[in-house]
C-alpha cells in the first residue's frame, strides 16, 4: 500500500494465493480506514500478473469499499486477455503470398503483406499493415487499411493505378508514366499526402523495418 496526494495505491501480491491476498487486504483496509470526518479516499488497485474471476473481482471491490470510506478509482492488471493477444499476433504477422493478382481480384491481408508476384491493372491488394511487392505494382494497393498512417508500400516496379495509405489516396497522374523501380510510397504528414521516394528513406523508420526483419527471421 502506497499513499500519494491523489489517494492510495494498493499492490496485490501476484505470487501468493488469492485467499491469502484477500486476508492481508482486509487487515490493511481496516487499519487504514479514514475517520468519518475525513473525505472518501480514492484507491488505485494494481493486480500485477494476477487474473481475477468475476466472483473474485466482486469480493475485492466489496472489501475495499464496504463501510471503509474508500472508493475504487481504477483496477489495473498486467495480464493481457487472450483475445487481445490473438489480435496482436494476427496484426503483426507477415503473410507471404506467391501469386499474381489479376484484374478484378482483391487480396486482403491482416498484418503485413509480402507478395511475390505482380498486381495487374484492375487488381487490388490491401493490408492492415505494410505492403511489400516483389514484382510489378500496376493495380491498386492500400496499406494501413484500418487507419495506420505509418504504413508504407514498397514495390520492385511501381506504376500503380492508385495508392492508398490509411485515408490518404494518390492516383496514377502523381507518378511518372513509365513507372519507377524499387521505390516506396508513404505518407508525408507535413505535405499531408502520399509521396513516392527512394527505398532508402525507410532506413529513417528503423522501428518498422527492424520489426519486419525480426518477424522474417522468426518466421
Amino acid at each position: 500500500m502506497k499513499g500519494t496526494k491523489d489517494g492510495l495505491t494498493l499492490f496485490i501480491d501476484d505470487t501468493c494465493s488469492f485467499d491469502k491476498a484477500i486476508q492481508e487486504l482486509e487487515y490493511k483496509m481496516n487499519e487504514s480506514r479514514p475517520a468519518n470526518t475525513e473525505p472518501v479516499v480514492a484507491v488505485r488497485v494494481k493486480l500485477g500478473y494476477r487474473f481475477l474471476k468475476d466472483d473474485q473481482m466482486s469480493l475485492l471491490k466489496k472489501i475495499i469499499t464496504a463501510e471503509n470510506r474508500f472508493t475504487i478509482q481504477t483496477i489495473e492488471s498486467d495480464v493481457v486477455p487472450r483475445e487481445e493477444v490473438r489480435k496482436w499476433q494476427e496484426n503483426s504477422e507477415i503473410k507471404a503470398m506467391n501469386r499474381i493478382v489479376r484484374s478484378g481480384q482483391v487480396l486482403h491481408i491482416t498484418g503485413d503483406l509480402l507478395l511475390i508476384g505482380d498486381v495487374n491493372p484492375g487488381g487490388k491488394v490491401t493490408a492492415t499493415g505494410n505492403i511489400f511487392i516483389m514484382g510489378n505494382l500496376r493495380g491498386i494497393a492500400h496499406a494501413g487499411i484500418d487507419g495506420d498512417k505509418q504504413a508504407f508500400i514498397v514495390a520492385s516496379y511501381m506504376n500503380p493505378m492508385q495508392l492508398r495509405i490509411a485515408h490518404y489516396i494518390s492516383r496514377a497522374p502523381d507518378y511518372e508514366s513509365d513507372g519507377v523501380y524499387m521505390e516506396c510510397g508513404l505518407v508525408d504528414e507535413e505535405k499531408d499526402k502520399i509521396i513516392i521516394d527512394r527505398l532508402q528513406v525507410l532506413s529513417q523508420r528503423r522501428r518498422e523495418i527492424n520489426r519486419f526483419e525480426r518477424r522474417m527471421l522468426n518466421g
